[in-house]
């Protein structure tokens, strides 16, 4: 499956909540080329979020409430690099490579 997005893509993704109310992406959802749904655990991630808004290099629009996630998953043997955004307004996932 590839998973090159240069523009955002909305994403599924199942996280944890925390009682202190962080965040913790475990996974996330893709359809790949055939239309199955695929399962891609996040192997590592930084909390990334709070740095007030900007636009992103990817174009993603982001505010001191979104939450961006640097995260690594393997695919097919290879470790991959994606960010995760999250919008409060939207209640939505993006995800970039």
């Amino acid at each position: 499956m590839s998973i090159d997005c240069r523009a955002p893509m909305k994403v599924d993704v199942i996280c944890q909540h925390s009682t202190d109310g962080t965040v913790i992406p475990l996974k996330i959802r893709l359809t790949d080329e055939d239309g199955q749904r695929q399962i891609f655990n996040i192997k590592e991630y930084m909390d990334i979020s709070h740095r007030g808004s900007y636009t992103t290099p990817d174009g993603v629009f982001v505010t001191g409430h979104s939450l961006v996630f640097e995260c690594k998953i393997l695919v097919i043997n290879t470790m991959r690099k994606i960010t995760l955004y999250y919008s409060p307004t939207s209640t939505s996932w993006t995800m970039t490579t």
